[in-house]
């Protein structure tokens, strides 16, 4: 593929670990090149070329950045989907293993892995046998069957494991809420209207422009209830969180979705007020830098607007970008953040 100039220099300038594998920076001036991400200082853009990998930049009379080693990342990645593949088997490597198999020490691989997909070998393990149980909740008849069917060897080992993530029991999950109360209300917020709905875990439902049918339709076999004392509490604090940007990081939240879509969405709440990221960066946050259309359906999966800022991501041309509901509150929302507290 040819090498968009401007776009690859803009990513160097951030630093950007998705673009990592992609080409390389060539500094003529040093004879070196270096990974997109390199944490050295920033060369003179007049002393740069880019190459499509270390090869071209051989050629070119270049050698390798001793910081960043440049032409480690297509070993690494091929290590990790290694282990991953191996993870995926349902074997449950150890550390050892996995070094064993990838040719790296444990230590070393464990560090690897970790800044390529944002998790541990352990944890990444740990996040597929949810995904797993989640995808096998929502096909069998019995929830005992999708339990073992993920991988986990007895229903109490998978209950401790899930115990304060997903929010709903799997029996609810998978039969849409049944055996839950949510309560809701439709607020009018300078916005416009705003269904807020919460679980006694957390809010679970954010949006605008929408009500009951719409919160019915998500949760068909749920007890809805507007209102009460508690809810109310809540409810203020999910209205502060909307009218004052950078407020509400410690609501909680009823939400679940594959081990990737999380991760887009604990990427999502890092995200400062009154920045952005690209869908290409959200998705590297995630662990997945290739991942950038999946990063896009991730953000769309978000059920609770504002709470996990879904606004703060445009296109990578610096365009605005697609809003679930309208350009226009979207916008709304990166102006407030925009302005000096």
């Amino acid at each position: 593929m040819a090498i968009d100039d401007k776009q690859a220099w803009a990513a160097v300038m951030r630093r950007d670990r998705a673009f990592d594998g992609q080409f390389v920076t060539g500094v003529l001036s040093t004879g070196i090149y270096c990974r997109p991400s390199c944490a050295a200082r920033h060369p003179a853009r007049a002393n740069v070329r880019f190459f499509a990998d270390g090869a071209q930049a051989r050629l070119a009379g270049l050698r390798a950045c001793r910081r960043c080693l440049p032409d480690d990342v297509a070993r690494d990645e091929a290590a990790v989907r290694a282990a991953i593949d191996a993870i995926r088997s349902g074997e449950s490597p150890t550390l050892e293993e996995l070094g064993a198999i990838t040719g790296y020490s444990p230590t070393h691989f464990s560090r690897v892995f970790k800044r390529t997909t944002g998790l541990s070998p352990a944890a990444y393990a740990r996040a597929l046998k949810e995904e797993r149980v989640r995808d096998a909740l929502s096909g069998s008849e019995r929830v005992t069957d999708a339990i073992y069917d993920a991988g986990y060897e007895a229903p109490s080992r998978f209950y401790a494991a899930m115990e304060g993530k997903m929010g709903m029991s799997p029996s609810a999950w998978k039969n849409g809420g049944r055996g839950v109360t949510i309560r809701w209300a439709v607020v009018e917020t300078t916005l416009g209207e705003m269904l807020v709905a919460a679980t006694d875990k957390g809010v679970c439902r954010l949006s605008f422009n929408e009500g009951e049918a719409e919160l019915r339709a998500r949760f068909p076999e749920a007890e809805l209830a507007q209102g009460g004392a508690d809810f109310s509490a809540l409810l203020g604090q999910v209205i502060d969180a909307v009218e004052t940007p950078g407020t509400g990081q410690d609501i909680p939240l009823d939400v679940a979705g594959t081990a990737f879509q999380e991760a887009c969405w604990k990427a999502l709440r890092q995200i400062p007020p009154g920045e952005t990221r690209s869908y290409s960066e959200i998705a590297a946050a995630a662990g997945n830098p290739r991942a950038v259309r999946a990063a896009g359906t991730a953000n769309g999966a978000n059920n609770v607007a504002v709470l996990i800022p879904c606004h703060r991501v445009i296109r990578s041309d610096g365009a605005i970008g697609g809003y679930a509901y309208g350009t226009q509150i979207k916008e709304e929302l990166l102006r407030r953040e925009g302005e000096p507290g």
